[in-house]
C-alpha cells in the first residue's frame, strides 16, 4: 500500500481532516487538494496532523475553485484513488435564502462530476469514494415525526424540486441530487473506475481543527455538547456515528477486496433507544467535577424523533463495530474542557 497515492478533498473540514490523517495512518501516500496556500499552511501546522504516523507521506495541491472546468486535472495526475469528502455544510450557509442553490447544490453536484471527469483522463484511478449523508436515503419528513419505514443504503429519493428557502432543506436538496446525478453520470459513462458511497448520520467526536470553544458551535459537535452547557435545539432524529468510525470506513473502502459500486450507511440504528439528552447522563457521570463546578450546567435539552437504519451491511463489511452514543459524548465533552482549560490559563497570562 505505500505506493498508492490518494487524492483526499474536505481535508480541512472535521472529517475530510480525520479522514486525511486516517489515510496517512493507514500508510497511503496523500494529496490534499486545498482552495488556497494558506489552508495549506494551516492544516502543515496542525500539531495534531505532525504527529500523525506517516506524515512525510503528505503534499498539497491548490485548487482555487472546485467548479471551473478541468478543476481536478491537474490534482488528479497519478493518483491511485479519490475520497471526495468535501461538501458545503449547514453550518455555514448564506444569510440570503435566494443564495441557497448557489451555495449547496451547485458545488455538491459539479463539485462530484467535476471529480469523476478529471479520474477519467487519468488511466490510474480505479476507485472514488464519495461522502453523501443519510439524508440523501430519508425523506426530511422523518425530521418532523417517527418514521416506521427502516432506511437501508439502498433506499433513493427523488430530487427536491425549488424553490428551497432554508439551510437544511438545501442541504438535503444538495445530497440527494448529488446521489442520484453521480450515479446516473456512472450509469450512462461506464468509466474505467468504480465509486462507493458513504452515508454518515450526524458525526460527532474529537475536532482536532477547533482552535476555541466557540468553534464546536460551527459543526454537529454541537447537538450533544449544547445539552450538557444548558442550551439545545429542535427535534432531530436521533442517528449519530462518531467521526473516527466514518473516516475509517472512508479508508478501508479503498481496499479493492471490497466491492465497487456499493453504498454504506454509518450511522447507529435509531432503535436502540439513544436520545440525544442522554448526554446529561452520561456527563454527570464521566465529569462530576466540570458539573458540580458549573463548567457544565447539564441541563439543557434537544428532543429527538426516532429514525430507523439498517447499517449492519458496513458492520459486517469493514468489519467494525460503531461507537457508542457515551464514547462519542465523552470524546467531544473531555475536548470542550480542554480547550476550556487552555482559554482561561491564556487570559491569566
Amino acid at each position: 500500500m505505500s505506493n498508492e497515492l490518494v487524492l483526499i478533498t474536505g481535508a480541512t473540514g472535521h472529517l475530510g481532516f480525520r479522514t486525511l490523517r486516517a489515510a496517512l495512518e493507514h500508510g497511503y501516500h496523500v494529496r490534499a487538494a486545498v482552495r488556497s496556500e494558506q489552508k495549506a499552511t494551516n492544516l502543515r501546522s496542525n500539531p495534531v496532523l505532525q504527529n500523525t504516523r506517516g506524515y512525510s507521506n503528505l503534499t498539497f495541491t491548490i485548487v482555487p475553485d472546485f467548479l471551473v472546468p478541468n478543476a481536478f486535472d491537474e490534482a488528479a495526475r497519478d493518483v491511485n484513488s479519490i475520497v471526495h469528502v468535501a461538501s458545503p455544510l449547514v453550518t455555514k450557509a448564506p444569510a440570503s435564502a435566494s443564495d441557497l442553490e448557489t451555495h449547496f447544490i451547485q458545488p455538491a453536484v459539479r463539485g462530484t462530476l467535476a471529480i469523476f471527469e478529471s479520474a477519467r483522463k487519468t488511466s490510474t484511478v480505479r476507485r472514488i469514494v464519495v461522502t453523501s449523508s443519510v439524508i440523501a436515503l430519508q425523506p426530511l419528513s422523518a425530521f418532523a415525526s417517527p418514521d416506521p419505514t427502516i432506511y437501508t443504503a439502498e433506499n433513493r429519493l427523488p430530487e427536491i424540486e425549488g424553490p428551497i428557502t432554508n439551510p437544511g432543506a438545501a442541504y438535503a436538496a444538495s445530497k440527494i441530487a448529488a446521489l442520484n446525478r453521480a450515479e446516473a453520470w456512472l450509469d450512462a459513462e461506464k468509466p474505467p473506475f468504480d465509486v462507493i458511497h458513504i452515508h454518515p448520520s450526524f458525526i460527532f467526536g474529537r475536532d482536532d481543527l477547533a482552535a476555541s470553544t466557540a468553534d464546536f458551535q460551527t459543526g454537529t459537535n454541537r447537538i450533544p455538547l449544547n445539552v450538557v452547557l444548558g442550551s439545545g435545539g429542535d427535534a432531530m432524529p436521533n442517528n449519530f456515528n462518531s467521526v473516527d468510525d466514518t473516516a475509517e470506513i472512508h479508508v478501508r473502502a479503498l481496499d479493492p477486496a471490497i466491492q465497487g459500486g456499493q453504498s454504506f450507511i454509518v450511522s447507529n440504528s435509531g432503535m436502540d433507544g439513544m436520545r440525544f439528552d442522554d448526554a446529561k447522563e452520561i456527563v454527570a457521570r464521566r465529569f462530576p467535577e466540570a458539573v458540580k463546578n458549573g463548567d457544565l450546567p447539564n441541563n439543557g435539552s434537544n428532543p429527538s424523533v426516532v429514525s430507523k437504519f439498517d447499517a449492519s451491511k458496513t458492520e459486517k463489511t469493514f468489519g467494525i463495530k460503531f461507537a457508542s452514543y457515551e464514547d462519542v459524548v465523552v470524546s467531544v465533552v473531555g475536548h470542550y474542557l480542554e480547550l476550556l482549560e487552555k482559554e482561561r490559563k491564556e487570559e491569566k497570562n
